[in-house]
């Protein structure tokens, strides 16, 4: 009889001892899909899961292969790519950043954009890199906007964009002033390649 009381004495202690530890660790929750996708509008998300100590990898994985959703298959992407909290693996990597733009993620069209033009873990190639900017403008990313217009005014892509690249940065709306000065910047240098009637076209809110 004593021996059994204090066999349940002694696993109680355990485990107010093991409350007690758990109590000294923060317990961080995997980021919401809104969380998320912020962070990769800024270009944060892969020093938050730094800043986070790499607990996450594991959820991270899961929403990514398992769920699917596609800002957690990007991130998985990226996460591979540049071996953060995991080994390096760049060709998988960019498989995932692939998935997450065909699942119509534009973070990740236009990331795949910026890579073809930079020459980054790729061959550079301009065309391509026009594709996917042109991709994600025209579906109200604003980076990919500026960047559309930037290979435009660089000689790439086709006069006849120049309507609906000119339409889709002329259209929107800026919360930075400094990415509204480089807005209107590149909009004066592509006017220079379009005739009169096409710039005005362009800056009527009822077009395309």
């Amino acid at each position: 009889m004593i021996k059994a009381v204090a066999r349940s004495l002694l696993i109680v202690s355990l485990f107010t001892s093991c409350l007690s530890q758990a109590e000294d660790y923060e317990v961080i929750q995997v980021y919401t899909q809104d969380e998320l996708n912020a962070l990769v509008r800024e270009n944060k998300h892969l020093q938050r899961v730094k800043a986070d100590d790499c607990q996450l990898v594991q959820d991270i994985e899961a929403h990514a292969l398992k769920i699917q959703e596609p800002s957690f298959v990007y991130l998985w992407g990226d996460m591979l790519a540049w071996g953060v909290c995991v080994d390096r693996n760049a060709t998988l990597g960019m498989y995932y950043i692939h998935e997450a733009a065909n699942k119509g993620l534009l973070a990740a069209i236009e990331q795949l954009g910026r890579y073809y033009n930079n020459g980054t873990l790729v061959i550079q190639d301009k065309d391509k890199a026009i594709r996917y900017f042109r991709e994600a403008a025209l579906q109200g990313h604003l980076k990919a906007k500026i960047s559309y217009i930037k290979l435009l005014n660089q000689g790439y892509g086709s006069p006849y964009d120049y309507e609906e690249a000119y339409h889709a940065l002329y259209n929107t709306v800026f919360e930075s002033k400094r990415t509204k000065a480089e807005a209107k910047q590149q909009l004066a240098k592509l006017e220079t390649k379009m005739p009169e009637y096409a710039i005005k076209n362009a800056q009527r809110s009822d077009q395309f």
